[in-house]
């Protein structure tokens, strides 16, 4: 190693502009706070109108002062971070730790078995010494279509393997490389890969739709009689198989190579007894691999996200082996991306300014959040073990330490360890593996672990690391981010809680950052109330801002204005496009108006013991019309939902109060000084009417079933309406 080994395994730079950014962000603090003065100086008295309605603004502007102060944290520090592959390489050739990879699964009819199996090939493809290298597929649908689908996947890897390597193929998922155009210098040989594939393909299709394996299948594998037992998905015993097992001479591909041990996983599960959705999956395959392979590191990754960069796996360890830094980091969490996403991002899957700004100011503050898929840990610290300065790692070890068993002994040994009973009375799901009782285990968890000493990185790569499928409808979307701020209010009240269980265990500004996503839930009021009571009040003429021809006017005007302007800048710096922007604060709205009110009321239930957190999965298959009108980037609706009610009586309800505008204007019946005084209130109004344009359209123009069904329309229509008409009664 001589003076190679006194060279970094990666490196840290700071942003640029830092300075700048701090500067900018006190004069806008400055602006808040004089908005603040304004309201608190100017309230009416008893006697006047909208005494009630100025304070409950004010109410609503306190909140969104003090909230931005929290979103600032991520953009106080940020830091990116380079490796260096080549130095890693040859300082541990023949020394490289062994790799878990957990990829879960839980429905098939909504993540569809082909699916599955190219992320699965994907990461069993990656450049990494295949002898230390397993993956595992837990199934919690328990499906015997899902374990066919791995067993044709096993034969199809002893060929995809070694072409990959053989071309260096990028991405390693066959469907995307499929898609690509191919290398003319590989013709003959991408024609055969491919046909393996479609024919593969076609097996797996046909066994999905018919909803059953072919009979020879059945008898020639031993595998399937492990379902001679089972009940249903929810009541069935552990099904263990192990398809490729790694350190069998045998396991081997059409080169000759070793291929990576390949694991099936439906863990046990009974009516009686909680399984604790992916949260338990997850500790179940940790307890598994640990009898079987027992990998250093583990990677997380959900089923419908393929490895995009096959070199991935280097990229993580740069950080772990490091001799200087890397002792103290105890997951490197890569960013989430997609391959299917529009030109404008309709539905903001991607969270831009989430990934490409905020992860990289928190992980200056001592690391991202964990948020469940492309991170790779420290198996030890997933197990619960606290960091201390003596915290040594030895990367080297003996590859002959598996248990020399036969594999059906092995899998008879290790099922007890995925059993439904095997948790009583431990402390898993409490202190070690994946926190339960939290729809966002995977956040509470990484907050767990940082409590006890760790640090974390965020490494966002120039090519995606990771790429899975964002949802192409509004109602996968809304529903997607009801789960996500629901569980990260409820990491705000737990035992991990960054109000108190974090003090003095991790940063402030990192304590700061947890609290911009668990705030997620509370912003829907304050922005409910800017969204509705500005615009009724338009209608009845009481002004709630300053005149334009006041001082006063200026702080409103500055800190609006570059808070938009900021966020535009921030968004097209991220790669986005202007229109991109606008559906994000389209999104934005929309998230604020339903998913956070929904997750509010849901929270506040679970505390009271009314209710009980339930684990949505988002839908991975989507239909042929829905498809086409995604890729349109025509906003999908298409069902009644109180969600949609509620987005269409907001839309419906700024409408009127426009037109009321509108057509007083035409019938001249305000005066200049009424616009004077009116300005910001009119150019609110028509901001929402302007950002509700997909609703409009959804509501009364749109033939196709993408549309919103007429008794939403009826709905929105009365229960706008009705507001209008007592708002106007009672002032």
């Amino acid at each position: 190693m001589g003076s190679e080994q006194l060279n970094p395994l990666f490196e840290t730079k700071k942003a640029k502009g830092s300075i700048l950014y701090r500067i900018f962000a006190g004069t806008v603090f400055l602006g808040i706070c004089l908005v603040w003065y304004y309201r608190v100086r100017n309230i009416p008295s008893k006697e006047e109108d909208g005494r009630w309605v100025w304070i409950g603004l004010l109410g609503a502007e306190l909140w969104f002062g003090f909230y931005w102060l929290f979103t600032q944290a991520p953009r106080w520090n940020k830091i990116y971070r380079f490796t260096f592959k080549e130095r890693l390489f040859t300082r541990y050739k023949n020394d490289l730790p062994g790799v878990d990879i957990f990829v879960c699964t839980a429905n098939p009819a909504i993540e569809p078995p082909l699916m599955v199996m190219n992320t699965v090939l994907s990461v069993m493809a990656y450049d990494y010494p295949a002898e230390k290298l397993s993956v595992y597929l837990s199934d919690d649908g328990g499906s015997d279509v899902t374990f066919y689908a791995l067993m044709e996947a096993s034969r199809f890897a002893r060929h995809w393997i070694p072409y990959c390597k053989r071309f260096h193929v990028e991405p390693r998922s066959p469907a995307a490389y499929f898609a690509l155009k191919p290398n003319l210098d590989q013709t003959k040989a991408y024609a055969a890969i491919k046909n393996l594939y479609e024919d593969m393909e076609n097996r797996i299709e046909n066994a999905n739709n018919l909803g059953r394996i072919p009979e020879e299948e059945q008898f020639n594998h031993k595998g399937f009689s492990q379902w001679n037992s089972y009940s249903s998905r929810l009541d069935h015993g552990t099904i263990l198989q192990v398809l490729i097992n790694g350190k069998a001479p045998n396991s081997i591909d059409i080169d000759g190579c070793r291929l990576p041990t390949l694991v099936y996983l439906a863990r046990e599960k009974r009516p009686k007894h909680p399984h604790h959705f992916k949260a338990g999956a997850l500790n179940a395959l940790i307890r598994v691999s640990s009898k079987i392979s027992n990998g250093e590191i583990i990677l997380t990754l959900d089923c419908d996200m393929y490895s995009n960069n096959s070199l991935s796996v280097m990229d993580a360890l740069c950080f772990f082996m490091d001799e200087e830094k890397g002792h103290d980091i105890a997951f490197v969490q890569f960013p989430q991306n997609f391959e299917n996403i529009t030109k404008n991002d309709i539905y903001s899957s991607l969270l831009r300014v989430i990934m490409d700004v905020d992860f990289h100011g928190l992980d200056g503050f001592g690391g991202p959040l964990y948020i469940g898929t492309g991170c790779f840990h420290r198996r030890d610290t997933l197990c619960g073990k606290k960091f201390s300065k003596d915290c040594k790692f030895e990367w080297t070890r003996n590859d002959d330490y598996k248990i020399q068993l036969n594999i059906e002994e092995l899998e008879e040994e290790t099922k007890p360890l995925a059993s439904c009973t095997y948790e009583q009375n431990t402390k898993w799901g409490i202190e070690m593996g994946l926190i339960y009782g939290c729809p966002v285990e995977d956040v509470i968890t990484g907050l767990s672990i940082q409590c006890k000493g760790w640090k974390s990185v965020y490494f966002n790569p120039e090519r995606n690391a990771f790429l899975g499928i964002a949802p192409i409808t509004l109602s996968e979307t809304l529903v997607q981010h009801k789960r996500w701020a629901e569980g990260d209010f409820q990491v705000l009240f737990s035992k991990c809680s960054p109000a108190w269980y974090a003090h003095g265990k991790i940063s402030l500004g990192l304590r700061m950052a947890y609290f911009v996503y668990g705030l997620w839930p509370p912003n829907c009021f304050p922005t409910l109330y800017y969204s509705i009571v500005p615009s009724l009040c338009l209608l009845k003429g009481i002004s709630l801002f300053p005149q334009v021809s006041s001082p006063w006017f200026l702080p409103f005007a500055y800190v609006i204005s570059a808070s938009y302007i900021c966020s535009l800048a921030e968004f097209l710096w991220c790669r986005g496009t202007i229109l991109g922007w606008l559906n994000d604060q389209r999104i934005w709205l929309y998230k604020r108006g339903t998913s956070y009110v929904f997750a509010f009321i849901d929270t506040i239930s679970k505390m009271l013991g009314f209710t009980n957190s339930t684990f949505i999965i988002t839908a991975k298959a989507a239909d042929e019309d829905v498809l086409k009108r995604y890729e349109k980037e025509i906003m999908e609706f298409g069902a009644s939902s109180p969600m949609f009610t509620i987005l269409a009586t907001l839309a419906m309800l700024n409408l009127f109060c426009f037109v009321g505008v509108v057509q007083k204007v035409i019938m001249k019946e305000i005066s200049f000084r009424f616009f004077e005084a009116m300005l910001s209130q009119i150019i609110l109004c028509g901001a929402l009417v302007l950002i509700n344009l997909p609703l409009y359209q959804a509501l009364f123009l749109r033939k196709d079933k993408g549309k919103l069904p007429g008794s939403v329309t009826v709905k929105s229509f009365a229960l706008a309406l009705l507001a209008c008409i007592s708002f106007t009664l009672l002032y």
